[in-house]
């Protein structure tokens, strides 16, 4: 391949020595040639005029084609502004004195007024080699720009300023037609008139003697002749100065702001929209404005807060379980957190760490052994917890909630003053209800009431307030009841003798009850007085009574507030499979434990919150339904209908109380279909929150790891590691990687390791690397069981040579000693992410990806939190619940960022290390106070004041030292105690406490504790401040190393005196103040946590207790066969044993008889340890005969085993029906599905999943079905070759008769595999865009509309043809949106039948193919 080729395909062409000499125009943004050979330019013959045109033509094409949207740059962005200003004078003034040229009209009057003089006439062919020469100068400046360019996002809109340009007339070809947008009027008359237009509209201006001489010849008389005729144009200077002055004021108004440059969606996703910089800039939590921004107009204050903290207090009083007498204290706790929380904007770790005092209720006894005893303490103080740091944030959530509900209310109660108001409607139920609201599903069931009692009132108020609605259909569901309110039959639901608002309170046991009167009449002969035109017969009558009258009570607040109450006491769940869940939920299936489940109360589902949530995804998946009903729902009808009926005995009171059961018949199924929506609904919602709670606490726990602890160093020190993985490779055949890791995170050395079992040498290597680097700890992963060899590799090898760490002073003794070096298994699920993503790749660019893991698993070890902050929002992607898949992502997200948020401003953040280091500053959104806008904000300020941060009051800004505000007064309250400064004590200015967890406005305690401790009175201190400064008594305590003198203070009576004399709580905030004298930022985390064996079997085996367990009959691998024993390999990588009497139960045979090398055969695991990662099996058919059973906890009460039987004898007989004898393959992924089923089985599954299947072709063909994305499967069709019988598996698989494999492992690795990950390749690719071909569309048009003269390209799924995806690219705005097909095959992307190995060869192939076809075209013009 050329150099010139190459350069051309990766998109980084060099300018040839042509190209280099040009010159860049910075008025019109063109590349000029500087004139080397111009006066060659100028003379260039009139027949190489259709070449020109040629060339510009496809110079245009290929400049203006396709660009990147994300790659544009203004460069007037970066002029000075000045600059800019005098340059577009200057252009203007050159453009004024071009115009001011004489035309040739001008020189006729010339001519005309002074005989004598003569013109000077120009060639024709001459000026037409000048305007080609020029416009030939510039095409050439532009000429055969880079590959890449053509597709670049440089804006082409410059080249549309030259007042010279020349337009292309020329039509495209085939299809390429409209590619390229013409830029003049194709119509002639149009054409004619735009020139006219122009001609009419342009200018005349002043000084153009001099360009007069140059043109015309003129002399002096002659001038003075012409300026008689024509005037010079001074007259009218002033508008032209004015103009330009105007001209000049709109363009410096005319500010460039990023929304002009990149698109919404770019914005948003950088946080860069006009809303995140208000959120960035506005003083206040970020937190906080995101999630009150709904309800930033509500105000809630006096009673309605009172009553918000009284809601919230009840709420949450159930579930904490303290003793009755604190209920009056935990509600006092509740209300100051809210008031921090809503009217002093504090957060919940200020609130949890500087106001502890409040969070918990102290009781003051006394001491009995006081009086025997009088230096015991007088009081006994004891401290009752009332609020965790869990329990702010759900007051947190729960004050989000409340602002929803009191904005509904408050929306009804002006809906209701509307109507009192406007319609004179009065309605005591209504307010009455409102007030005791205290529900969304309440607040609902009022608002249905009042649209449907009120619907014509409600228009009136909307007609008074011009308020006008769109009609209804006459059709409609209202307008039929309103119909029935305003005919004669209403008076018979009067008659039904009880109101159903009154029916409702006698339910509900409100008030006293109110017996049914019966009218006079019977039903039937009241109906038929009261016929009408509407409805003309009592028939009608009667039926529309009963309708109405059952609307009205299925639309009462009172009867759903019964209903619902019921439906929570005594309600009850049951699942039942439909057809489609019949044969797709098997025993393996996830929702197997909850398809017979039935009798299940809404107590049990909030013990275990998945099975409901499981529930309901297998209810959308069509796969169960999940049926609600009342336990005592025939007590409960029998209740109604006896608060319903008379008292009176007579064939009268009969039919009315018929009518009155039919009626409530009718309600009763109305009723239990919204209260059981809505009690779904709810219990949905609350086992969310129970299942994001565990995720939550799980987090947590991962997050509460300090540092690897090195010998003999205090908690918090950072380890030197020295981390291995071997990957997914053999660690006796295949390399070990390997790095070493600083304690400040850089990667000082790395490489590889060999065989560290046998290799000697290798094994030597490993030792002279530990001798020299002295790690602290070892660190090691892997993908696979072989990591376990590796593990216990590194063991015999640390113990055989005796490694140790560094050496650490005895406690024990003034000598120094060392241990044995330990080797850690480090959890790698950060590890796994980071290797390959884009972050690894810039930090480490020339590192393997298995090398790039060992770094994290290094990182991991000297700080977790670190590892999982710089997951961002892809800590989701973690496991932290078997079941979290159903919880939505975002509710999710929110609660892990939680906990994250308590561990961040439980450790604290060193605020310059942050600035200076980007992996440190991942801490920072999470610090109270701030988020992802306001931590970008607070870098960039800090960069802006010098890099450096002095003093915590330095972030609030510091004018004598010229430093500017980095955060305003409120979020620099929540954020300075957890942003800490390090101490130096060289400096006499360093404030000692900025190195402490101690917030700014308690430093005065502070101070005052370290001059107690010392011992100084008030005049020592004031000499000492006013000479050293305020922080000088805590220096000299630190300076003297007299920090346990604290422990002597008596802290009670500081806390005593600040809270009478000035009423704050600060007995907890002492003790802080006294723990941070002694260890200022002590490491507070736990201990760095070891995983425990069976978290080492779930991580290298995949295999957790539900999927591999004793009793399971799985499909092995026999790999040694001896006289007495076997060995063979499981799936999932661990070995596993057989004995003799295992192999068969006849006692004569041998196993070599029976069994042989390389053989795949059914185990059973008869006993599984997951420690040594071995399992014993056994292949008698007599334990093979009896079928693993999941253990089954449920009782007949609550699992419906006769169903279950008859289900699986329903399903025997199907079989046998079909008279089709089912293929079955010793795979795990095999499963006897159909393509209906497979797809449906991997629709809850990810992206690159398999299932291997029986083919409808026959014995000697199988299906492979993997999933390419979300609704999109592809079939493939296996061809077997060389079987040893009719069901076993061929020795060699063809697909399409052009790959071939030698088995299934190979083929799913080699062809899905490898497909699934170009798919992954495509997806992630800044060019593909999500949704589908019709949005895609839409979108490169709306690209076009916005970019006129540009051209986009984009890559999207094709949804109808698995494996493809479509190209498409718009010219222009004009162009249609054009497709090219691109197949996903292994290893590549395949296009136009040509394969490109990567995303850049097949972005780059695009562009070289594009240009082919256009020089194609330029061809067939010739």
């Amino acid at each position: 391949m050329s150099n010139s080729m190459r350069d051309l395909i990766i998109g980084e062409a060099e300018l040839d020595d042509d190209e280099e000499d040009e010159s860049f125009d910075e008025e019109t943004g063109e590349t000029r040639q500087r004139s080397r050979n111009q006066a060659q330019d100028i003379d260039d013959s009139s027949e190489e005029d259709e070449d020109d045109d040629d060339e510009e033509e496809a110079r245009k094409i290929r400049e203006g084609f396709i660009v990147d949207e994300d790659e544009d740059e203004d460069e007037d962005l970066v002029e000075d502004e000045d600059e800019r200003r005098k340059r577009r004078k200057r252009k203007r003034r050159q453009e004024r004195e071009e115009e001011a040229q004489l035309d040739e009209d001008d020189l006729d009057l010339i001519n005309q007024s002074i005989p004598e003089w003569e013109r000077k006439q120009s060639s024709q062919g001459q000026f037409k080699r000048l305007k080609r020469g020029h416009r030939d100068d510039d095409a050439r400046g532009n000429e055969r720009r880079g590959l890449d360019d053509m597709f670049s996002d440089e804006d082409d809109d410059l080249a549309d300023d030259r007042h010279y340009a020349r337009p292309s007339h020329r039509a495209a070809a085939d299809e390429f037609d409209d590619f390229i947008e013409e830029d003049f009027p194709e119509d002639e008359d149009e054409r004619l008139r735009q020139m006219e237009e122009m001609e009419v509209a342009r200018p005349r201006d002043k000084g153009i003697a001099g360009r007069i001489v140059d043109r015309a010849g003129l002399d002096k008389d002659a001038l003075e002749d012409m300026e008689a005729i024509f005037g010079n144009g001074e007259d009218y200077q002033w508008a032209l100065d004015e103009e330009e002055e105007e001209e000049e004021r709109q363009r410096e108004e005319q500010t460039l702001d990023l929304k002009d440059v990149f698109e919404p969606s770019q914005l948003a996703e950088k946080l860069l929209t006009d809303e995140d910089n208000f959120i960035r800039f506005t003083d206040e939590p970020e937190r906080f404005q995101l999630d009150r921004k709904p309800f930033k107009h509500l105000n809630i204050q006096g009673e309605q807060f009172k009553e918000e903290i009284q809601w919230i207090a009840d709420l949450m009083w159930p579930k904490k379980q303290l003793s009755s007498d604190l209920h009056s204290p935990f509600q006092k706790a509740v209300g100051k957190v809210l008031e921090y929380f809503v009217l002093e904007d504090l957060e919940v770790p200020y609130v949890f760490q500087h106001r502890k005092d409040y969070l918990i209720h102290a009781r003051k006894t006394r001491n009995p052994e006081h009086r025997d005893d009088p230096e015991a303490p007088e009081y006994i103080v004891n401290a009752e917890k009332l609020l965790t740091q869990d329990d702010l944030w759900r007051i947190l959530e729960l004050d989000i909630k409340y602002r929803s509900l009191f904005e509904k209310r408050s929306a009804l109660e002006r809906t209701y003053e509307n109507l009192r108001e406007t319609a004179q409607v009065n309605d005591d139920m209504i307010p009455e209800m409102l007030n005791q609201a205290v529900t969304m599903e309440e607040l609902q069931d009022l608002q249905d009431h009042i649209n449907f009692q009120y619907t014509s009132q409600l228009k009136d108020v909307a007609a008074v307030n011009g308020v006008v609605k769109g009609k209804k259909r006459p059709n409609a569901k209202s307008s039929a009841f309103e119909r029935i309110r305003k005919s004669r039959a209403y008076k018979l639901v009067k008659s039904f003798g009880i109101s159903p608002d009154r029916l409702a309170q006698n339910a509900l046991r409100e008030g006293k009850k109110v017996i049914s009167d019966d009218e006079p009449s019977l039903p039937i002969d009241l109906a038929d007085r009261l016929t009408d035109d509407d409805f003309p017969t009592g028939d009608q009558v009667l039926r529309q009574a009963r309708q109405m009258y059952a609307e009205e009570l299925f639309m009462s607040p009172r009867m759903r507030k019964f209903f619902r109450q019921n439906y929570y006491a005594m309600g009850e769940v049951k699942a039942h499979r439909t057809e489609k869940g019949l044969r797709r939920i098997d025993e393996s299936h996830p929702y197997y434990e909850i398809k017979y489940l039935i009798n299940q109360t809404i107590s049990d589902l909030a013990r275990r919150p998945e099975l409901f949530l499981k529930m309901m995804k297998a209810e959308e998946e069509g796969l169960i339904e999940v049926n609600f009903r009342i336990q005592n729902e025939r007590e409960l009808r029998r209740q109604l209908q006896a608060e319903f009926v008379s008292d009176n005995y007579s064939e009268l009171a009969d039919a009315w109380n018929d009518e009155r059961k039919k009626v409530l018949d009718l309600a009763f199924t109305k009723l239990e279909k919204v209260i059981v929506k809505g009690v779904k609904d709810s219990l949905r919602t609350a086992c969310q929150e129970e299942l994001l709670k565990l995720c939550r606490e799980e987090y947590s726990k991962r997050l509460d790891q300090a540092p690897y602890k090195p010998k003999g160093m205090v908690l918090g020190t950072t380890p030197r590691v020295l981390a291995l993985s071997n990957g997914m490779g053999d660690p006796a055949r295949d390399p070990i990687s390997w790095v070493w890791v600083e304690e400040d995170g850089r990667v000082i050395e790395h490489g590889k390791f060999g065989n560290l079992a046998r290799d000697e040498s290798q094994r030597e290597a490993f030792v002279k690397l530990v001798e020299r680097r002295k790690p602290d700890v070892i660190g090691v992963s892997g993908f696979s069981t072989d990591t376990h060899r590796l593990v216990r590799d590194l063991e015999s090898l640390v113990n055989e040579r005796n490694l140790t760490g560094p050496e650490f002073p005895d406690p024990d003794s003034d000598d120094y000693r060392s241990e044995l070096l330990e080797v850690v298994v480090v959890n790698d699920e950060v590890a796994r992410l980071y290797k390959d993503s884009p972050r690894a790749q810039a930090d480490h660019p020339t590192l393997s990806a298995n090398t790039r893991y060992c770094v994290a698993l290094a990182r991991y070890l000297q700080n977790p939190m670190k590892e999982y902050a710089a997951l961002g929002k892809d800590v989701t992607s973690l496991l932290f619940n078997p079941c979290q898949h159903l919880l939505p992502p975002e509710k999710l997200l929110k609660h892990l960022e939680t906990s994250m948020v308590d561990m961040v401003n439980l450790c604290g953040v060193d605020v310059n290390e942050a600035v200076s280091d980007t992996y440190t500053a991942n801490l920072l959104p999470y610090v109270a106070g701030l988020g992802p806008r306001k931590a970008t904000s607070v870098i960039k300020a800090i960069n802006t004041n010098g890099g450096v941060v002095n003093s915590r009051d330095e972030l609030v800004g510091d004018p004598d030292n010229n430093k500017l505000p980095v955060v305003g007064p409120r979020v620099w309250n929540n954020c300075a105690s957890f942003l800490y400064i390090e101490y130096d004590a060289t400096n006499p200015a360093s404030e000692p406490l900025d190195n402490t967890r101690v917030h700014p406005e308690d430093y005065e305690l502070g101070r005052k504790m370290a001059a107690d401790a010392l011992e100084l009175d008030e005049e020592d201190v004031k000499g000492e401040t006013d000479e050293n400064g305020a922080g000088a008594i805590v220096r000299r305590l630190f300076r003297e190393a007299e920090q346990e003198k604290v422990n002597e203070l008596i802290l009670e009576e500081y806390a005593e005196q600040l809270e009478k004399n000035y009423n704050q709580r600060k007995r907890a905030t002492l003790e802080t103040i006294r723990a941070e004298l002694q260890a200022p930022y002590e490491e507070l985390r736990r201990n760095f946590s070891p995983l425990t064996p069976d978290q080492i079997f779930v991580m290298f085996t995949g295999e957790n207790k539900d999927s591999l367990a004793e009793g399971m009959i799985v499909s092995v691998n026999l790999r040694v066969v001896k006289d007495d024993f076997a060995i063979a390999k499981l799936d999932c990588g661990i070995e596993g044993r057989i004995e003799a009497h295992e192999v068969s139960h006849r006692g004569n045979m041998s196993i070599r008889d029976v069994i042989y090398v390389g053989q795949t055969v059914q185990a059973k695991i008869v006993d599984l340890n997951r420690k040594e990662f071995l399992a014993k099996l056994t292949l008698r058919e007599d334990a093979l005969r009896r079928p693993y059973k999941k253990p089954n906890d449920h009782d007949r009460g609550t699992w419906d085993f006769r169903l279950e039987e008859d289900d699986k004898d329903s399903l025997r007989e199907k079989d046998k029906v079909t008279g089709r004898t089912q293929r079955v393959i010793k795979h795990p992924l095999f499963k006897p599905f159909n393509s209906t089923q497979a797809e449906e089985y991997l629709g809850s599954q990810g992206p690159g999943d398999v299932v291997i299947r029986p083919s409808s072709k026959g014995n000697d063909h199988l299906t492979v079905t993997w999933k390419v994305a979300d609704g999109v499967y592809q079939h493939i069709d296996v061809l077997e070759l060389q079987k040893e019988t009719e069901f076993s598996v061929g020795k060699t698989l063809r697909i399409g008769g052009k790959y071939t494999y030698s088995d299934l492992d190979e083929l799913i690795v080699e062809h899905v595999k490898a497909m699934a990950k170009k798919v992954d390749e495509m997806m992630g690719h800044e060019k593909f865009k999500k949704g589908s071909v019709a949005d895609v569309e839409k979108w490169l048009t709306s690209y076009s509309d916005a970019h006129p003269t540009r051209s986009i390209y984009q890559f999207c799924i094709n949804p109808k043809r698995a494996g493809y995806f479509f190209l498409c690219f718009k010219a222009s705005k004009t162009s249609p949106v054009n497709m090219w097909d691109v197949k996903v095959v292994p290893h590549a992307f395949e296009m136009m039948r040509s394969p490109y190995p990567h995303m850049l060869a097949l972005c780059n192939g695009f562009k070289l193919r594009f240009n082919s076809e256009i020089s194609k075209m330029q061809q067939m013009r010739r």
